[in-house]
């Protein structure tokens, strides 16, 4: 699994101009993606790493300051575009292999004491943020 976690002050998701998910203090943004070989196993590695990754202000994580997270499904973190002008998917899981896996990290963040907003799987999201720092890192697990 892969992530890109940006540092927040707010950020949102917005489907059919609907705010689906939101927080509006100092938290995460994560997009996840989700790669074919992928398991529950890092799901939860994933989950824990969001939850105690220490690049809030202060050098505090999300389970020190109780800052909220939005997580948002991202199929194209495994795109490939190394060759030619148009990327290629085929390192991304499709749907039905993805989907129970980024769930499985927002529930996973849940039960850690998160709170948690997410984007809707396989919709056309409008994904909108504030970057604090700007600060953005990539996780693979």
């Amino acid at each position: 699994m892969r992530s890109v976690v940006q540092r927040v002050s707010h950020a949102s998701v917005t489907v059919d101009g609907e705010v689906v998910g939101e927080i509006t203090r100092p938290g995460l943004m994560a997009l996840v993606g989700v790669t074919h070989t992928d398991t529950g196993a890092e799901a939860a590695r994933l989950a824990r790493k969001l939850w105690t990754l220490r690049i809030l202000e202060g050098e505090l994580s999300c389970s020190d300051a109780g800052a909220p997270l939005l997580v948002v499904s991202q199929f194209t973190l495994y795109g490939d575009a190394r060759k030619g002008r148009r990327p290629t998917w085929q390192a991304a899981a499709p749907g039905p292999v993805a989907e129970p896996l980024v769930d499985a990290v927002v529930e996973e963040l849940r039960e850690l004491g998160a709170t948690v907003a997410t984007g809707v799987f396989g919709a056309k999201m409008s994904v909108g943020l504030t970057n604090e720092g700007p600060f953005t890192v990539l996780l693979e697990v």
